[in-house]
């Protein structure tokens, strides 16, 4: 049976280590210890992880039975955890789609932003900063993506292609109201507007976000979680400027605050491994840290 078969190789496996621990086991020990952990962090705060929990408490339950001697009940649950793949599939779809974003993210060469002097590149920072600053003090909403390593091409095939160069005077007049592409995002690919009235149709399932707030914001965030773009929002309600990154949203920037994140993508030099890694680590003890 599954369950005896199951048993066998848990208790192998623990002779293995608990005997004659070889750098191999260390090793396996390490890799599935750290895919469990990013499964749990995928996972938490949504509705997946009590389906996890209670794929767990089965499990826990068929191994349970089996050396209890209830045969009628092992046999059940036997059946169960046999088609259990196939379920927890069905179950877990939008998060194994996810996580395989994610990885194919993670193998891509970096996305060179397009070359540009720094005084281009201030200029930029300085237009989009004014932009946004003029119309959350009018309040008009808007939402400019800012496309990083994983590409929008299919979103910016939804909305009016521009290819233009990035100026203030051009993204107000997009936002302005009752214009043709006032609804939607802009993309934005480096230094070029690539286009507007673009339609952002993942909309973020999050309990976490506030009712206050509408779908150009649960759009932003959603859209944030699965790519790795930048986004920043204007709140046509309270004109309050707000950014969407990694499923998060921060919210009451000034201009100094979006000069800043500005900076990070335009004056930012090429990180180099070790600085990924560096700065990877940093992030999940940081996560840790405001979890705690």
């Amino acid at each position: 049976m599954a369950l005896n078969a199951l048993i066998e190789q848990l208790r192998m496996f623990f002779w293995n280590i608990f005997n004659r621990p070889q750098l191999n086991d260390i090793l396996d020990i390490l890799i599935v210890a750290m895919l469990l952990y990013q499964l749990i962090m995928l996972t938490r705060e949504t509705r997946a992880s009590d389906v996890m929990k209670g794929f767990v408490l089965l499990l826990v339950a068929c191994l349970l039975s089996g050396l209890l001697g209830l045969t009628a009940l092992t046999w059940v649950l036997n059946l169960i955890l046999n088609n259990g793949v196939v379920v927890l599939v069905i179950l877990f779809q939008p998060e194994l789609r996810h996580i395989l974003e994610q990885l194919g993210r993670g193998t891509k060469l970096d996305r060179s932003m397009p070359s540009a002097s720094p005084e281009e590149n201030t200029r930029i920072i300085n237009e989009i900063t004014q932009c946004l600053l003029n119309l959350s003090r009018r309040r008009v909403g808007a939402l400019v993506v800012f496309e990083q390593r994983t590409g929008l091409k299919d979103v910016i095939e939804t909305g009016t292609q521009l290819d233009s160069d990035i100026s203030a005077p051009l993204l107000e007049n997009i936002f302005e109201p009752n214009t043709p592409l006032h609804d939607g995002a802009v993309i934005i690919r480096g230094t070029r507007v690539m286009s507007a009235s673009c339609m952002l149709t993942t909309l973020s399932e999050s309990s976490s976000i506030s009712r206050d707030l509408g779908t150009r914001h649960r759009a932003a965030i959603g859209i944030t979680e699965t790519t790795d773009a930048i986004v920043l929002i204007v709140s046509e309600e309270t004109g309050v400027i707000s950014m969407a990154r990694g499923g998060k949203l921060t919210r009451h920037l000034d201009g100094a605050a979006i000069t800043d994140i500005l900076s990070t993508m335009y004056h930012q030099p090429q990180a180099s491994l070790f600085d990924r890694l560096r700065g990877w680590l940093k992030g999940v003890l940081r996560s840790e840290k405001e979890n705690a």
